[in-house]
This record gives C-alpha cells, structure tokens and sequence, in this order.
C-alpha cells in the first residue's frame, strides 16, 4: 500500500494536513438507548418522547439491548477490540436541548477498542493507493434534542423527539493526511455500517454525521493545534472543511497568528469554517461514572452471536467478484454500495455468467437508472428477469444490439425477456441462407466498394457489415454475418 501525499504551499514552505474524524452513526433499532420511545424520522416535534427522554424525576435509564448488540457488531466488522468490561459516564453541561443537564456516554471505558479501516484512493485498482486508518474506539451515546431557530421571530422551540437517540460514536485517529483520504475513509466507514445492518448512513437526515479535526504542521513537526468543525453531514461536505479549514490556518500561523482549540461551523453557502466556541477539554464536562447504570459485562454466548450474525463484508465481497474474473474496478463498483451487491449476488444465483452479468449491470442496469433517477431496490427488472435476458444473450437469441431493445422494452412494460422477444419478434436470426440473401444484394448495390476492397481497402469490411446488419433490421447474428462477408468477399469475380 502508498500513501497518498497532499501538501498546501504557503509563503513559507510546503504544511502537512492532519486529519481526524468522529462520526456520530445512529444506531439501527426502533427504540432510543434508554427507553422505548419510538426513532422514526419526519415525526412532529416531541411526539417521541418518554417520561426518561424528557428527564421527568426518578426516572431511570435502562440499557437497549440491540443498540450494545449494534454497536458490537460494528466494532467486529473492523475487527476491534471488543471490550468485555464497560461503563457509562456522565458529561455534565447546560443546553437547552438537553433537558437531564448531562448527557450519558462512554470517556474512560468505551464498548469497543482499536480497529482498522482500509481506504483506497483509486477506483479503477482498489488495492493501489491504499492506506489503513486507525479507529481509536468506538462508544456508545445517547444523543441531544435540536433547538429550532425558525418558528418563531423572538423565540426558539425545543424538540425532544431526538433526545436519547442512541448513536456510536466512531472516533479515527489522526492518521488521514489529505482532503482525498478523509472522503474516502467516510465512504468506506458508511458502507461498512449499512453492509453490518447498524446505521442506516443517511447523512441527509442526520443519522451519520462527523466532527473535523484538522491540524497543519510543517514537515517533520509535532501536531499543531487542532479545531474541531461540528455536524458536517456529506462526505464532499467533510472534503471541503478539510481543506479550507487547513488553508485558513495555513494563513493565520503564516501571518504571525496562532491557531486556537476551538469548535467551528461549516457554511457549505461560502464555503468557509467560522468559530462558534472554545473547544472543551475532558476535564470541563467533570466525567464520572453514571450511578443509575450497572457496568457493562458481555459473555461469550452473546458475542459469538453477534459473531455469526455478520455479513459477508465489502472488502471480502469484491474479492470474491475479482476472483470470479470480474475487474477490480467493477467489482469496486458492485460493493460500494449494500443494495447493489445484494441484487448482483441475486443475479448471480439465478445462474448468469459473473463477467457478462457485471459488465452488463455496471453499464446497462446502472445507466437505467441514473437515467430514470430510481435506485437499485426500485428497479423496474428483476434480477431474475436480467438472468433470462442475459441467457439470450449468451446462447445467440440475441444480438447485444437487439438486447439493448429489449431492455429498453422490459423497463416500460415490465414484461420478461423472453415474452418481449416474442412478441416484438426480436430474435437473432442465424439463418446463413437468408444472411447470403442480404449479402449478395448489399454487394450488387454496392459494386464500386466491393472492387475498392478487393483491391486491398480492407477497412470497408466495416461498411458492408454495417449495411447488412441494417438491411436485415439488426436481428443478424454478428459472428455469422462476418464469416459470411469475408467468404462472399473473398471471391473472384
């Protein structure tokens, strides 16, 4: 593996980038950490609140099974130390939003350990250009409600359905060194949970979104000073802050200036961070253990089925497709997303050829879509549909020209291959008969370029294949019309 390697050139020389990422991933399950209300997206404001959400006295938080069992899972899909032993802390600050004046989470015994992710900056080769960044534990935490500006002209409302959302926190290390290698461990991260089943990774609707860090050094330096810029929810988002955040220190510390800990906002509008607070440290949320919560003790039984519950994981997968004779690229291309590789692995039970069947979905399928703007678990052709419209394809019922058609027909009607077929009469025709019919009457039509070939134009070959494909519809066999045109060609006058 190469590291990838991204330098800003200021006044005073080239500045190296640091970056780390804390992803805030909300956990996949229909309850909230410590109670059950509901988790849905879109409800009215606090219609999903409980007695325990809201912190009405004496309530008392009791641990959701699934989010532990998620957040586990997680953590052994990027094969980190799963912590036997852990415990809840309380952060103590003032929010309006956050109604029991602390927020529960995980500082000095987290859930899960150190993992790995690894990344890759080239598409075409995902094994080139690789780098493996450290994950420095993952924790569990109940999240905060959402204060709402625009409501009112003087006032502000608060909206508790957010309130004890349970969310990992998913804390890198700062081993990402380039705007490059911050999209593409958060593109990678993101497909992981969704393949795991543990977050959803809509970034749009807030259930996975990362805090920033970025730091500049010259080469060879210590750490700078980091900041940390909040809630940034798109992956182009995260790349942007990344490198005006570093060029915006680049131009303080080369003024004279100095970077200070702070915790900023990114307005995508500019294009630009701006400082919203002081960044705290540990000590200013006076951390300690959460009474009303036992510790954490996981047994074997229950890790072993957290174990067995796992998917076969993105990496694993495209190797799997690589070693079937697909390109890294598709195979790349077929994983990145959990959907598209469910319905490809459906095609291939169906029993389509793995090359022809990834060529054809990368291209075809995929082009559908994008065009139609629907995505794969909407698609209008089934997987086994495209299992029979490829099988035409390979036994020569079908041209690749004719398929297109009938494509093109099975997405409107929704029809099966073979019924559009027949009912269109679509069907290749091999016939070497009627082909040496066409063949003859393109030559006779066309004398002066037969003479011009068979004295030594070989590139006009191309032209009669083309007429006789065209005056027979386009439903000739390719193969057979070539090895009947240079026969025909070949011959004396």
């Amino acid at each position: 593996m190469t590291e990838s390697t991204y330098t800003i050139r200021g006044e005073t020389g080239d500045w190296e980038v640091v970056v780390g990422l804390e992803v805030h991933a909300q956990i996949t399950t229909n309850a909230k950490l410590f109670s059950g209300a509901a988790t849905a997206f879109g409800a009215e404001p606090n219609t999903q609140v409980s007695l325990v959400d809201a912190a009405m006295p004496g309530m008392l938080p009791v641990p959701n099974r699934e989010c532990i069992r998620q957040a586990v899972r997680t953590g052994m899909a990027i094969e980190a130390q799963i912590n036997r032993w852990s415990r809840f802390d309380r952060k103590n600050y003032f929010y309006a939003d956050l109604p029991q004046g602390y927020q529960i989470s995980q500082l000095y015994h987290p859930l899960v350990g150190e993992g790995a992710i690894d990344i890759s900056l080239d598409e075409k080769n995902p094994d080139a250009h690789g780098k493996r960044i450290g994950v420095e534990r993952i924790h569990v935490e109940q999240d905060a409600g959402k204060l709402m500006h625009d409501q009112h002209p003087t006032r502000s409302y608060v909206d508790l359905n957010r309130s004890g959302v349970a969310l990992m926190e998913i804390v890198s290390k700062p081993d990402m060194t380039s705007p490059a290698e911050a999209g593409a461990y958060l593109r990678k991260l993101r497909s992981i949970l969704r393949y795991v089943g543990s977050c959803d990774g809509n970034m749009e609707e807030g259930s996975m979104r990362a805090d920033v860090n970025v730091s500049v050094r010259k080469p060879g330096d210590p750490f700078g000073t980091r900041t940390e810029t909040k809630n940034v929810n798109s992956v182009r988002f995260v790349m942007a802050v990344v490198e005006q955040e570093a060029r915006r220190q680049v131009e303080v510390l080369e003024d004279g200036g100095r970077i200070v800990q702070e915790t900023r906002l990114y307005d995508p509008d500019r294009n630009e961070t701006r400082s919203m607070r002081s960044k705290e440290d540990a000590h200013d949320y006076r951390y300690f253990p959460d009474p009303d919560l036992l510790p954490l003790e996981l047994d074997e039984a229950f890790l072993a089925e957290c174990r067995a519950s796992l998917p076969e994981l993105p990496d694993t997968k495209r190797r799997r497709y690589e070693a079937l004779g697909i390109t890294p690229y598709a195979a790349a291309v077929l994983t990145a997303e959990v959907e598209a590789a469910r319905w490809f692995d459906a095609l291939l039970d169906c029993g389509a050829a793995p090359v022809a069947a990834a060529n054809w979905t990368t291209s075809e399928l995929f082009g559908a879509l994008n065009r139609t703007g629907k995505d794969i678990e909407n698609a209008p052709v089934s997987p086994t549909q495209a299992a029979e419209l490829l099988g035409l394809i390979a036994d020569g019922t079908l041209s690749s020209t004719l398929a297109k058609q009938v494509f093109e027909i099975m997405l409107e009607t929704g029809q099966g291959a073979a019924a559009v077929v027949e009912e269109h009469g679509l069907k290749q025709t091999s016939d070497t008969g009627e082909i040496e019919r066409v063949i003859a009457e393109v030559m006779a039509a066309n004398e002066d370029k037969v003479a011009d070939y068979r004295g030594g134009k070989d590139k006009l070959f191309g032209f009669f294949v083309g007429q006789t494909m065209k005056a027979m519809g386009g439903k000739a066999n390719p193969g057979v019309v070539n090895e009947v045109l240079k026969k025909a060609l070949s011959q004396p006058e």
